[in-house]
């Protein structure tokens, strides 16, 4: 058993994983882009089906040009907070895999490119950076905007950014702006086959 951050492990569990936790409240402060860099680096070292790397990260950091733009696909909720933070990275990933006599799909791509997301997070939090994955943004405008090739799909996006105090969130959210729960291991992980369903 792991105890941090208010949450507890059931079995022992890397404290860093325990730790990491999807906050809203940012303090306005500039990431370099060596940094942000040194965290997407992370995400480059994710396993990968074939070794294809489907996964691309598209970022923009607060006060370059592209940030303001990048913001604006946000869902109003999820800009209302996120204006706040120091960078924004849309997570896409290639739906074929390249490299062969002729392109097949790649199924395993979205999963891919989740585990480099996740090590981009694990990364921002050992080096003292938050972050927040989201989906709600316009994933159409979104894509135009990325101009993205039609074999790629857009699959999420990451806040990054300093952690600032809850106070600073609108009373809705301050109260929210804590570690969430997990369900049970028992509700998740299964041994040998799915469970039978029944009928609440």
């Amino acid at each position: 058993m792991t105890e941090t951050s208010g949450r507890v492990s059931e079995t022992p569990v890397e404290p860093l994983i325990l730790d990491r936790w999807s906050p809203r409240a940012f303090v306005a402060a500039p990431i370099p882009e060596a940094d942000l860099l040194a965290l997407l680096e992370a995400g480059r070292w994710a396993p990968s089906a074939y070794n294809s790397q489907p996964w691309r990260f598209l970022y923009a950091r607060r006060d370059t040009p592209d940030w303001e733009r990048f913001l604006s696909w946000l869902i109003p909720f999820n800009h209302s907070w996120a204006q706040h933070a120091s960078a924004l990275v849309y997570v896409a990933s290639h739906t074929i895999t390249a490299g062969k006599a002729e392109p097949v799909p790649a199924p395993t791509h979205a999963f891919d490119a989740g585990a480099a997301a996740v090590l981009v997070q694990l990364q921002a939090a050992r080096a003292g950076w938050a972050t927040h994955p989201v989906s709600g943004f316009d994933k159409e405008v979104a894509r135009a905007g990325l101009e993205l090739p039609d074999d790629y799909a857009l699959n999420a996006a990451i806040v990054i950014g300093r952690q600032g105090p809850a106070d600073i969130l609108p009373e809705g959210l301050c109260a929210r702006e804590t570690p969430s729960g997990r369900r049970p291991l028992s509700e998740l992980a299964f041994a040998g086959r799915f469970p039978a369903q029944t009928d609440a």
